[in-house]
């Protein structure tokens, strides 16, 4: 079974996917955990949940799906963040014009953005932020 799972999980694409849909289900079990069982009001408790997701998405990607184990974790972390709320301003943006423009459905608009979300975040994560050192 082990020799499958590594198999499968040989390339950066399928890591970057399971760790970014890790990261996601975390986002919304904190999300759900901390507005309704909690009674966190909803804007906090996203809020919380973005930066609980965060810290997942980013240790992830940092050491499985990148392996990148350089000592720049913090300048890393960073620059993250930064890609990060890009993709949030990205993902705002695009639904906007999907909904309000083309009169795409809310879920329909959001596959279509996250997937445009996620190919950019792939590449930024890729070549910006945990781009190997030169030899």
């Amino acid at each position: 079974m082990k020799d499958l799972i590594n198999y499968f999980t040989r390339h950066v694409v399928v890591r970057f996917i399971i760790a970014g849909g890790t990261s996601a289900f975390i986002d919304l079990v904190a999300l759900y955990i901390l507005n309704k069982i909690i009674g966190l009001q909803y804007l906090i408790s996203a809020v919380i949940a973005f930066l609980i997701a965060f810290g997942v998405s980013f240790t992830l990607h940092k050491f499985w799906t990148f392996k990148s184990h350089e000592q720049e974790t913090h300048k890393q972390a960073i620059i993250y963040f930064g890609a990060q709320l890009f993709s949030l301003g990205l993902n705002t943006l695009l639904m906007y014009i999907f909904v309000g423009h083309i009169g795409l459905e809310v879920i329909v608009a959001q596959v279509f953005a996250g997937a445009i979300v996620a190919f950019a975040n792939f590449f930024i994560s890729r070549y910006i932020v945990f781009r190997p050192k030169a030899v």
